[in-house]
């Protein structure tokens, strides 16, 4: 049974524009010119038909010329082809035809295209940014462009709509969208849902022609119900492509043709149920050659059929699918009972292209087999098979499957191409173009050569029979997903571990996996330090918890120094008053000296309380980095401070024979006046170094 889509072929546009033309040809002068800017339609069955009448096919580089004729008296026509032209150019056309009445023009634009020219010039503002979703080097795209003032952008695909809406703000703009009249009607729908999402502003125009729709909800059910669909249209038809896309999607096995002698004989011998559909640029004739050829084809098939029901045997020819049951392996073939008096044979190099896979490893006696005969010979009784050539055609319509739905997969990197990566998905080679490696801009993507990466395929080019995938789609979405799971386990206090990146003069950046933390420095120790470089070192594993963060502005605060490394908490622990220490002197000053009791802490001796006897240069008594045994006078817990005394640990009847000449001992309130202009002008140091810090650095701790 052979079903013809009811929408197939010409739409009213195409037709509209081909009658407009046949017309003029039929009162054509031998004197006169008719031809056409540009290709009237994309069929170049058509096209030639044209140029055997006389109509020719002219550039814009030919205009100028062409005028010349008719201002010397030719009579010229000029008509315009149905993708419509640019604004520039069917200005220059006026012009031409104001000038010279011997100079005509026909405008064949599908009304469709005419109608979005007026919408996008309507809604052109500076303040207004236009999307176009189409192909962006498509006639029909590039004469819309040319309409659009202000902002505008062209979008092959949903994706890429949305990675540009990603990267800018569109929130409250006001945003036009509108489509290539024969844009796939399922990816305007997802666009349409994606730009929702980003701008709340947004006027989309349903500009996909009505007939468009039709003719791809037919060719998608058409598809679902028969066993082979043939797609009829030129290789550079847009809507022609987008049909094939449809039927790859849906059908059991869909072939892209331009005419009857396209049509693939042995891959469509055996099929009960024929499809076809044919692009909008498709004549009414090819289309009835066609389905006339398959209707031959279908009653030789019935023939055959009805021979082989009698011989209640399989029909094997040339091209045909055949199942069968392995009967032997050897190293380099195996042997399948096709159910007919000849065995089939399929050789290593039909199987795989690993010579390393043992065939005994790949199949077992026993094993039912899809393959497809190669060649037959009655007189030698040797039936040859390939079981690649069918899983090729499994492995397309996959990736073609894997396309529509977006699944993500993993792919082997065979090989590096000047612009980009080679990767293996089920025996399908898939082009990763260098700026979809994931890998960054001038850096070497080949690195990647050899390695398993789970890739998204983005684009199918069904006449070319290829598809480019992306890498860097899918690591996006992983680094969304880790980035979500990231901020909704943040909270204050919590514990993170990760190397330290890079260090600054006021801090340190931890890496997270997602974004990166600052350790400020006055976080990183108790103790003053100068530089981070005193505790850090780049790579170093450090364990911080967090301080703060801003889930909108992408920013975390980290804290690394803790309460028990805090150096009054450790003295505190292993000292009380009256407690006798080994301390060690740090520095001298006029009115004493300071010695540290634990790391982080020092106290202050007297210099009364250096010696029993009245001093008059501590450097005479002691030096830096002496260690002493002092006593512990005074702590006061509030202002973290303590009191030493050597003196108190000297024998008491040494200290009261110097009692009437030590001079009055001081508190520890007095000192401390006494160091106040000290630790002012160290304040004042610190304070410089601080400012010297970047304070609108994007990690920097507000």
């Amino acid at each position: 049974m052979i079903i013809v889509s009811e929408h197939a072929g010409f739409c009213f546009g195409v037709r509209r524009a081909t009658d407009a033309l046949e017309e003029l040809i039929s009162k054509k002068a031998p004197s006169d010119i008719v031809c056409t800017l540009g290709k009237l339609i994309h069929n170049e069955q058509y096209i030639e038909y044209l140029e055997e009448r006389g109509v020719r096919v002219i550039s814009k580089d030919e205009l100028e010329a062409l005028f010349e004729s008719a201002k010397r008296g030719t009579h010229v026509t000029l008509v315009t082809r149905t993708h419509g032209i640019e604004k520039e150019t069917e200005k220059t056309l006026e012009a031409y035809a104001d000038e010279c009445s011997n100079f005509k023009i026909v405008d064949s634009a599908c009304p469709y295209v005419k109608k979005i020219h007026k919408i996008v010039q309507e809604n052109s503002r500076q303040d207004t940014t236009i999307f176009l979703i189409g192909q962006k080097d498509h006639p029909e795209v590039l004469s819309i462009k040319s309409y659009i003032e202000g902002n505008g952008y062209i979008f092959a695909s949903a994706t890429e709509l949305e990675e540009h809406l990603k990267a800018e703000n569109y929130l409250e703009k006001e945003v036009i969208m509108v489509a290539q009249t024969t844009q796939k009607l399922s990816e305007w729908k997802k666009c349409q849902e994606i730009l929702k999402k980003y701008c709340t502003n947004a006027k989309i125009f349903d500009t996909i022609c009505s007939v468009t729709e039709k003719r791809q909800t037919e060719a998608q059910h058409l598809s679902q119900k028969t066993d082979i669909m043939l797609v009829i249209g030129g290789t550079d038809s847009s809507n022609t492509a987008k049909l094939y896309q449809i039927c790859c999607a849906h059908a059991k096995r869909a072939f892209w043709i331009q005419t009857h002698l396209d049509i693939p004989f042995d891959e469509i011998k055996g099929a009960h149920t024929i499809g076809i559909t044919a692009g909008a640029s498709t004549p009414d004739n090819i289309i009835q050659e066609v389905k006339k050829t398959m209707s031959n084809i279908m009653e030789e098939n019935f023939a055959e059929l009805f021979e082989a029901s009698e011989r209640e045997t399989p029909k094997i020819y040339k091209g045909a699918i055949v199942k069968g049951i392995v009967m032997s392996i050897s190293e380099n073939e195996i042997c399948l009972d096709l159910g007919v008096k000849q065995t089939g044979s399929i050789k290593r190099d039909q199987i795989t292209s690993d010579n390393d896979i043992r065939l005994c490893d790949l199949f077992k006696i026993g094993d039912e087999i899809e393959a497809k005969v190669i060649s037959k010979s009655d007189r030698d009784g040797e039936i040859v098979l390939s079981k690649k050539a069918v899983d090729d055609v499994k492995n397309w319509e996959k990736i073609v499957e894997l396309a529509s739905t977006g699944e993500i997969v993993e792919a082997t990197i065979t090989r590096a191409t000047k612009g980009g990566l080679i990767a293996v998905v089920d025996g399908v080679d898939v082009f990763v173009p260098a700026s979809m490696t994931g890998v960054g801009r001038d850096k070497d993507f080949s690195v990647l050569v050899g390695t398993n990466q789970k890739i998204k395929i983005v684009e199918i080019k069904a006449d070319k029979r290829s598809a480019i995938g992306s890498i860097k789609a899918v690591l996006k979405e992983e680094r969304k997903a880790a980035e979500e799971a990231f901020w909704a386990g943040i909270e204050e206090g919590v514990e993170l571990e990760g190397p330290v990146k890079s260090i600054t003069t006021y801090g340190a950046f931890v890496d997270l996996g997602v974004l990166d933390g600052l350790v400020h420095i006055t976080e990183l120790s108790w103790k003053r330090i100068k530089h981070p470089s005193e505790v850090v070192s780049v790579g170093d594993v450090i364990k911080v918890f967090v301080k703060s963060f801003d889930k909108d502005a992408r920013k975390i605060s980290l804290g690394y120094k803790t309460e028990d490394q805090n150096p009054w908490n450790i003295f505190t622990e292993k000292y009380t008053l009256d407690d006798v220490a080994e301390v060690k002197i740090v520095s001298i000053t006029s009115f004493g000296v300071f010695a540290e009791i634990v790391p982080g802490v020092d106290g202050l001796i007297h210099i009364s309380q250096i010696a029993n006897q009245k001093i008059e240069n501590v450097n005479d008594i002691i030096k830096v980095g002496d260690v002493v045994e002092a006593k512990i006078v005074a702590i006061d817990d509030e202002k973290q401070k303590v009191s030493l005394s050597i003196r108190a640990l000297l024998p008491e009847e040494e200290v009261a024979e110097q009692t009437a000449d030590a001079p009055a001992e001081e508190s520890v309130e007095e000192v401390v006046e006494e160091v106040a202009e000290e630790v002012a002008e160290v304040v004042e140091e610190v304070a410089e170094v601080a400012t010297d810090a970047p304070a609108d650095d994007e990690n920097a701790d507000a």
